[in-house]
């Protein structure tokens, strides 16, 4: 039996929710990277390195650690940002 992790499920549903109107398309496309796909959650966002860490609940060095590559995002903090760099007002309500 594979356990789940409760976190990425429970921002998976969010996701659902806050892109229902969103089309989607089916598209081929390799594994994404954690680190490009950070790169490119992180600078839609438009929030300063200290204002997304704060929306994120991390340190300002751990958002470094991902900018530097030294760690990669999880699965769970990929989800979340997503969330973030879809509505930036977000991270006023969860910080």
């Amino acid at each position: 039996m594979e356990l789940k992790d409760p976190e990425f499920e429970l921002l998976s549903s969010l996701e659902q929710i806050i892109f229902k109107d969103v089309p989607q398309t089916i598209t081929l496309q390799q594994k994404s990277n954690p680190f490009t796909e950070f790169e490119r959650l992180r600078k839609g966002s438009g929030l300063k390195t200290d204002e997304f860490a704060r929306a994120m609940g991390v340190s300002v060095a751990m958002v470094l650690e991902w900018e530097s590559k030294r760690e990669k995002p999880t699965p769970s903090e990929l989800k979340l940002m997503s969330l973030i760099q879809a509505n930036p007002a977000l991270s006023k309500q969860i910080a």
